[in-house]
């Protein structure tokens, strides 16, 4: 093969989008030694998408501080674009409200809170931004966002009139009437762009809660609080702003994030894998392509809606370019992955049984020698 694009997402944990491109074309040219290898840096909203677009970008990085899921003040970065017509924040909200920021012990989505993503945007504001593009993806949260609105300057009251403040995914139901008479405006007078890695509503059967709330530490109890919560809160935003979040794709990410940027915020929501594929310049890339490899840490159903795999795919197939893909797990059954539309879909090492397995299993060092040793022998399976 001539020309090979690698354009994965990172392996959450474990590695990030550009030290698995740096894997993969290492097990490529075990093969191919004169492959022309084109590494793209990647993410479809979660953790890596603020690199994957600011590096494509003139950028300048910013640190702070902002809160982390239960409160904790941690280290974050973000990323400001100087422009003509104003700079442009552009950060993710895994920074402060990700689920790799809580050992696993801590995960608790009744507690955890998006305060920190809005202490960041909060932070951008003051240095001058008025354009904000938000990565969503991989956070410990089901708060419905109203962590990040009450550090935003929105206020919550509660039937009686009683405030409802430190908000998080306990206190969604507590909820009745929100108030943004306090919201300075150098954010009311902001435009957000979203980045979601899904399409998930905000609640309901395919819903935040449903589908993502026991990775993130809830219960089959707390599930079912955390559900009621969030249909509470939707039926707020339905009386007071009009909007039925059921029938909104991506209002669902980040536990309902995205949700409470499109109603208060007038946020678009965006599929992230197309917004950062199209800043990569991923399809000039496939030009003259052989190969395309694309991969994340768990490839399932979900990777099928919204997922930076199936976005590679997509665009590729349109030009007749083949797709392999590789996961720290492939949890879909032969049928599945045989009429997914990839040339093959291979998980790099096999299925850990244990806590103790898997957690081996994502060290870097044996994540990046696995992404090698896997490639290199696909792609000799392929000559």
């Amino acid at each position: 093969m001539k020309k090979i694009v690698i354009a994965s997402d990172s392996f959450k944990g474990s590695l990030s989008s550009a030290e698995v491109a740096e894997a993969a074309a290492a097990g490529i040219l075990e093969v191919f030694l004169e492959c022309n290898i084109i590494k793209l840096v990647i993410g479809d909203g979660g953790e890596g998408t603020c690199e994957a677009i600011a590096g494509h970008l003139p950028c300048e990085w910013i640190k702070a501080q902002a809160n982390d899921p239960l409160g904790r003040r941690t280290n974050v970065k973000y990323a400001i674009c100087r422009r003509s017509d104003g700079p442009v924040a552009i950060m993710e909200m895994a920074q402060a409200s990700g689920l790799t920021l809580l050992k696993t012990g801590e995960l608790d989505p009744m507690q955890a809170s998006t305060y920190g993503t809005g202490e960041m945007i909060r932070d951008a504001a003051a240095r001058g931004c008025r354009r904000f593009i938000i990565g969503l993806g991989g956070s410990a949260t089901n708060d419905g966002g109203t962590g990040m609105l009450e550090a935003l300057g929105f206020r919550f009251f509660d039937k009686d009139g009683g405030a409802v403040t430190g908000c998080c995914g306990s206190k969604l139901a507590e909820i009745a009437e929100v108030d943004a008479a306090s919201v300075p405006e150098e954010i009311t007078d902001s435009t957000f762009t979203i980045a979601c890695d899904v399409e998930t509503p905000f609640y309901g059967k395919d819903g935040a809660t449903e589908v993502f709330s026991r990775q993130k530490g809830a219960t089959e109890i707390t599930e079912g609080i955390l559900e009621r919560g969030m249909q509470s809160f939707a039926e707020v935003i339905k009386r007071e702003r009009g909007i039925d979040l059921a029938a909104v794709k991506g209002s669902g990410a980040a536990g309902g994030t995205g949700g409470a940027l499109y109603a208060f915020l007038g946020a678009e929501l965006c599929k992230g894998a197309e917004l950062v594929l199209d800043a990569a310049g991923f399809d000039e890339a496939l030009e003259d392509a052989d190969l395309v490899i694309t991969g994340e840490g768990r490839i399932d159903k979900q990777t099928f809606v919204g997922k930076l795999p199936s976005s590679v795919l997509k665009r590729a197939a349109a030009k007749g370019v083949p797709v392999i893909a590789i996961a720290g797990l492939v949890d879909l059954d032969k049928e599945e992955t045989t009429d997914c539309g990839f040339q093959s879909i291979v998980p790099i090492q096999p299925h850990p049984s244990t806590p103790e397995e898997l957690q081996a299993a994502m060290r870097p060092s044996r994540t990046s020698s696995n992404i090698s040793r896997t490639i290199s022998t696909l792609l000799s399976s392929l000559e």
